[in-house]
């Protein structure tokens, strides 16, 4: 299983925000892929379906973004999801909008 998780702060002020493009990314999966409704799961929203033939959960932690390890850890560590399978989308002020980078690891930045 792969755990995608979009990163973003609840509560409708933030809704169309640079801040919650991982909420609308997993949004966009979720609609082009057929998932399951959305359901809470630790301080979270999840929902679950098939990506090429792969199991995958997506995640939207309903805690603002310095608090997301709180709904992500439990959740992988439930589903026995290994750290090399969850994958975070999240804003990046550093890239233009419009630009898209992947990376392996990660930091406090």
């Amino acid at each position: 299983m792969r755990l995608i998780v979009g990163l973003g702060n609840p509560g409708a002020e933030y809704a169309r925000n640079r801040h919650n493009i991982g909420f609308m990314a997993v949004d966009a999966i979720a609609r082009r892929h057929g998932f399951s409704t959305w359901k809470v799961r630790n301080q979270g929203l999840a929902a679950e379906g098939e990506i090429a033939g792969e199991r995958v959960m997506l995640l939207k932690p309903q805690t603002y973004m310095n608090k997301s390890g709180a709904c992500v850890g439990p959740t992988a560590r439930f589903f026995k999801i290994p750290p090399e399978h969850v994958i975070v989308v999240h804003d990046e002020l550093d890239l233009a909008p419009g630009k898209v980078r992947v990376k392996r690891g990660g930091g406090a930045a």
